[in-house]
Formats: structure tokens, C-alpha cells, sequence
């Protein structure tokens, strides 16, 4: 396993990170609250990642949390 520390977990952190932001530009045609929880699972994967050191457990646990909270965020009318 690669130390977190390791500059090619950086590049693989930065990869997905890029990778992530490309596929939120796929969200034109997403409803709100699809958008929300797209938005709150990636948040919720490079928090859960970060707070672990890059663990995959972390990270995928962070991505679930964060897809149900953006799930649940609702544009006030």
C-alpha cells in the first residue's frame, strides 16, 4: 500500500479530484436535488479522505454520508 505522503498518492488524490469536477459539468440536465447529491458525494469522498489519510473505507464512507446529506438539501422558494 502507498503512504499517503507518497507523491503518487498526491497525483492519484489530484487525478480524482479533476476527474470529479470534469463529471459535475455532466450535471446540465440533473435535476436539483440530483445535482445536490452528486455534489455532496464527492465533497463527502475528499472530506472522508482527507480525515483519513486516504482510506478507502474513509473515503467511500464519506462519499455515502455526503450523497445523502446533498440529497436532502432543498432550495428555499
Amino acid at each position: 500500500m502507498i503512504s499517503p505522503h507518497h507523491p503518487l498518492a498526491r497525483r492519484i488524490h489530484g487525478v480524482a479530484a479533476l476527474v470529479l469536477s470534469l463529471g459535475l459539468v455532466a450535471c446540465a440536465g440533473m435535476s436539483e436535488q440530483d445535482k445536490n447529491t452528486a455534489i455532496g458525494a464527492g465533497v463527502g469522498a475528499v472530506s472522508g479522505s482527507v480525515l483519513t489519510g486516504g482510506g478507502t473505507l474513509g473515503t467511500l464512507g464519506g462519499a455515502a454520508i455526503g450523497g445523502v446529506i446533498g440529497s436532502q438539501i432543498e432550495e428555499k422558494k
